[in-house]
């Protein structure tokens, strides 16, 4: 049944997805490094965690409730601002997987300068905007754990890299900002 949260919480996913369909550079010719297995497993259970969401939902009556659905409002409003900034910031070395290019720099500036990884900050933010939408409170906890072994996944596969790369400098910027959630190291 399409209710008023349900076509809410599609718009949400659409302006989020905006950036990484048509923004992102997704063909780029420049030697690089990748590392894929960690990669698309970490991007499997992330998918499969939202899918948890989904499937699992509430029916679509009586509705999550206002304070539900202004959670919500408030998560998918962060998760597009992440989304279109950490494109804009990340610019040439956005990459769907972990992986290097020659030329890569590392990015301090804009969401980068609140979390490392805001792309995947933007990621959790959507999925609790989801959750807050359609998920009953028991299913979350599934939903939330399958993200974050994905995301940890991902995060330890790109953090390699970069400390390979650029040494000291990525160490001093991994101390100074949290991974993906602000205030948590």
């Amino acid at each position: 049944m399409v209710t008023p949260t349900r076509i809410l919480l599609a718009v949400f996913w659409l302006v989020w997805f905006y950036p990484y369909a048509f923004r992102a550079p997704h063909v780029q010719k420049r030697e690089s490094i990748t590392v894929s297995a960690p990669t698309f497993a970490g991007l499997f259970l992330e998918v499969i965690s939202v899918l948890v969401a989904l499937w699992l939902h509430m029916p679509p009556e009586p509705g999550p409730g206002a304070a539900r659905v202004a959670g919500a409002c408030l998560c998918g409003g962060i998760a597009a601002l992440l989304s279109f900034t950490s494109v804009t910031h990340l610019g040439r070395q956005f990459r769907l997987r972990a992986g290097l290019y020659v030329d890569h720099k590392l990015v301090r500036t804009g969401p980068y300068a609140v979390v490392r990884h805001p792309i995947y900050a933007s990621v959790l933010a959507m999925l609790l905007c989801t959750m807050l939408m359609v998920t009953p409170w028991r299913w979350m906890p599934v939903s939330i754990a399958l993200f974050v072994v994905g995301t940890e996944m991902r995060v330890l596969s790109e953090e390699r890299l970069l400390a390979s790369r650029f040494g000291p400098e990525f160490l001093k910027y991994r101390r100074r900002v949290p991974a993906y959630v602000p205030w948590v190291r």
